[in-house]
């Protein structure tokens, strides 16, 4: 049988282990979802909404269990205190806008016709979460999901591997009947068998770019839908009348919150050459306050990353970076919990440019790299020299400018004076090989629903 093993960061061993689910007891989960989607989607949506609010409220009776649990899987500081804030905001809002984003479109009701478009479940969504961020990623599609009348399967990653479950039995215990949201254990094997099979009738992956080409490989044919959210680089650009200080701490903070583990976090940074040099120097200050250490200790404000395997690519574009002339700014010397393992110092490096990895590729973890530019121009052509395009953060004050740029920009997101923020109400999305499809607002919905035209004429005396 086969173990589905979550290895702590804190201290390198099992913390949670479960069975993986052999391929025939799996299509038996599907098959009782299916035959649970026509009698969940009849139900009135206001009912569907409350019931998926009322599975929100019941996680969050359970924090005292989520948080520590959370530390214990992937390492985030107790001190955060879990991902309710944005898990509940997300839950919320698209619950606020349902009703409007599956209405009819109505074209025509006349004495002779009827025309309009309704929206209508897809039937079946497989929803593959990924471990940075286990309950806001999932929550993205599974409460629109479930509010428009699908009913879910989650699988989570192995890191993560009682997220899942956990969300599962909250919304359970809240009235959501059993196979209308259920948690599978899944190895790479059977959950292709079951996409291969058009087991589902939409997929919401979230995870790294081959994660994502191997979804496409097993899809290939079947004609299922896609929402790949995959790798990213994202910039940011301080400008020559940008507020210094707010550029510092939000980027810095982008940059290295969840020890550097975010889709959208920012990787590398272009600044004006007249601010450049108190950037550099602000920003060394900003992150040399950290404090490296054990998740459940209240005072640890930087965590280990989640996987010993993670912090080893994080150090090896590091050391690539410093072998081709970059170098490094933060002294080791105040992070002396770092082991050569999970627990990573944070750093940033000068002198980059785009030759090394680490200018290029997804680090994913809590360093990052500042360049000086001249202009705008130049700094547009190195945002965009990425194979990622998930989103951009400016600093200006001057926000006809930031659009302007931003028209030019290839990415999903443009932000001016914040970054690495989720807003539900605007879709979340990437181009190039960060993915595609969306997700959250009223085009959230849309993804997770298919139009159905009615052209009816009526009968004439």
């Amino acid at each position: 049988m086969t173990m589905i093993k979550c290895i702590s960061p804190v201290n390198g061993e099992v913390y949670a282990e479960r069975p993986a689910m052999p391929l025939e007891l799996a299509r038996q989960a599907v098959a009782h979802a299916r035959l649970a989607q026509k009698s969940w989607a009849k139900r009135p949506i206001e009912e569907r909404v409350q019931l998926v609010l009322a599975g929100v409220a019941r996680l969050n009776e359970m924090v005292d269990e989520v948080v520590p649990e959370l530390a214990w899987q992937m390492g985030r500081p107790v001190r955060y205190g879990g991902e309710f804030r944005g898990f509940n905001e997300r839950s919320n809002y698209v619950a606020s806008i349902a009703a409007d984003a599956l209405k009819p479109i109505i074209v025509e009701e006349s004495e002779r016709f009827e025309r309009r478009i309704e929206r209508e479940p897809h039937g079946v969504v497989f929803v593959i979460a990924p471990w940075n961020y286990p309950y806001m990623t999932a929550i993205n599609t599974v409460a629109p999901a479930l509010m428009a009348g699908n009913t879910v399967i989650i699988k989570h990653a192995s890191q993560t591997i009682l997220v899942g479950e956990r969300m599962v039995r909250a919304f359970i215990e809240a009235g959501v009947p059993a196979d209308v949201f259920q948690n599978l254990f899944l190895d790479h094997d059977t959950t292709a068998a079951l996409i291969a099979a058009k087991s589902f009738d939409f997929i919401n992956f979230t995870g790294s770019v081959e994660g994502g080409r191997s979804i496409e490989r097993a899809a290939a044919g079947t004609f299922t839908g896609l929402g790949l959210e995959l790798g990213g680089k994202d910039p940011g650009y301080v400008m020559e009348d940008a507020d210094l200080d707010a550029a510092v701490d939000t980027l810095m903070d982008g940059a290295t919150y969840n020890s550097g583990q975010c889709c959208c976090g920012i990787e590398r940074i272009y600044v004006h050459e007249s601010l450049y040099n108190a950037f550099v120097e602000k920003s060394v200050a900003w992150v040399s306050n950290y404090k490296l250490g054990n998740p459940l200790d209240p005072e640890t404000t930087l965590g280990p990353m989640a996987n010993k395997r993670f912090a080893a690519t994080v150090r090896h574009q590091i050391a690539d970076a410093v072998s081709k002339g970059a170098k490094t700014l933060i002294d080791p010397k105040l992070f002396p919990q770092d082991d050569g393992g999970a627990y990573l110092a944070p750093q940033v490096l000068v002198d980059v440019d785009h030759s090394m990895e680490f200018m290029r590729e997804e680090t994913f973890g809590p360093a990052v790299g500042i360049m000086k530019v001249k202009n705008d121009a130049e700094a547009i052509e190195l945002m965009n020299d990425c194979q990622y395009g998930l989103t951009v953060s400016l600093w200006t004050k001057d926000a006809d400018r930031a659009s302007r740029i931003g028209r030019d920009l290839e990415t999903g997101t443009v932000f001016m004076n914040r970054a690495d923020y989720l807003d539900p109400a605007l879709c979340w999305t990437g181009v190039k090989e960060t993915g595609r499809g969306g997700s959250l607002s009223i085009l959230g919905f849309h993804n997770l629903t298919r139009p159905k035209s009615y052209h009816l004429k009526k009968a004439t005396a």
